[in-house]
């Protein structure tokens, strides 16, 4: 369950089986790139994309992500005969293996300090589901079908993190719902409830989502990090302790030349220029 091809940096000479990367500039677009299958994953990408996004915590070039998929699809979830059908034949301590390997890739995106994109159109069911869900930010298309389908093949619906996180992105109850039923959230619902940021035409989700993550990375990259790790933190802490927190941190931020650059940009009346220090 490695990775054939483990990332070698920089990112930009990533190569893989299942999963594409392109670099431009500040921005690396990943691409699930089975889509004649509606791009599933199995053993071999999922262990793809777990070592790209520890990568990323040692890229210095690569400032945002975007993950989207080929095809017109994001993701149609585990592939059924090259997963699931060995998964029947698995023993205990094999299936927790498996299952300790697919939450290591949403770890590995969590723990990137690079903000992630996602880019959502069609299908984007299970696993598909939860690389969007563990994304920093989620651009969806009205046709977009958003599925956590775990309990329709007899799962529960906290797999790879869900119970944890997707509370956080649309509420209790609304999470509840979704693992409970695994029903489908279309774009425009998943809109209003908050999973998708905001929703773009089909051929624009793409671009929107590559445009959003240029906007970031040209920003002050040390202190998105810092704000991508504080929101992963605080969720854990109380009032007081998360004040504290972002007290030592945002300290830390006003160490930066980017500060600096952002005070001798303002007084000029000029636009800051971030690079990141």
């Amino acid at each position: 369950m490695s990775a054939a091809n483990p990332v070698t940096l920089p990112l930009a000479s990533y190569q893989a089986r299942h999963v594409r990367l392109a670099v431009d500039g500040k921005v690396a677009t990943v691409t699930l790139d089975r889509p004649e299958r509606k791009n599933p994953l199995t053993f071999e990408s999922y262990a793809e994309l777990a070592d790209l996004f520890r990568a990323a915590a040692k890229d210095k070039t690569v400032k945002a992500f975007v993950i989207t998929g080929a095809g017109g699809n994001f993701c149609s979830g585990g592939d059924v005969f090259e997963i699931i059908a060995p998964l029947i034949e698995m023993e205990a301590a094999a299936l927790l293996d498996f299952t300790r390997m697919t939450g290591e890739v949403v770890k590995a995106m969590r723990a990137a300090p690079q903000p992630i994109v996602a880019a959502v159109d069609g299908v984007c069911a299970g696993a598909g589901a939860i690389l969007a869900m563990a994304s920093d930010l989620r651009i969806g298309t009205p046709t977009a079908k958003v599925a956590f389908l775990f309990n329709r093949v007899g799962l529960a619906g906290c797999d790879m993190g869900a119970c944890a996180i997707l509370p956080r992105i649309v509420g209790q109850g609304r999470a509840a719902e979704l693992l409970y039923t695994g029903r489908v959230l279309a774009g425009e619902e998943a809109e209003r409830w908050g999973f998708f940021n905001r929703l773009a035409d089909g051929g624009a989700v793409l671009g929107d989502a590559q445009k959003l993550a240029a906007e970031l990375a040209a920003g002050p990259s040390f202190a998105n990090a810092m704000t991508k790790r504080m929101l992963e933190m605080e969720w854990a802490m109380s009032v007081e302790t998360a004040i504290e927190a972002e007290a030592v941190a945002q300290a830390l931020c006003m160490e930066t030349e980017d500060f600096v650059r952002a005070y001798r940009a303002f007084a000029a009346k000029q636009k800051p220029v971030f690079e990141g220090n």
